[in-house]
């Protein structure tokens, strides 16, 4: 039940991420991509936060920190990307 809890927070951070910074239409993506970019965003906003002190409560708080850092993410790999 655990990794199906894990499995959603990440889907559904992973798209909130994606409605925050939509892509080109060169970029990949799937339902794959975007739990996979929704659970690297809970391990970045896990760190984040708890550098920063702060706590998330419930289902709704999980997501919205994965969902920060999954937004950290993709600002990371387009500045990377523009750079190349």
């Amino acid at each position: 039940m655990d990794l199906l809890i894990f499995l959603l927070v990440g889907l559904f951070a992973g798209i909130l991420a994606k409605v925050v910074m939509p892509g080109e239409d060169n970029e990949p993506s799937g339902w794959l991509r975007t739990i996979l970019l929704g659970i690297g965003g809970a391990i970045v906003g896990g760190l984040l936060a708890g550098i920063l002190g702060i706590r998330a409560y419930g289902f709704i708080g999980h997501v919205i920190i994965a969902a920060f850092g999954a937004i950290v993410i993709i600002a990371v790999g387009r500045a990377l990307s523009r750079r190349t």
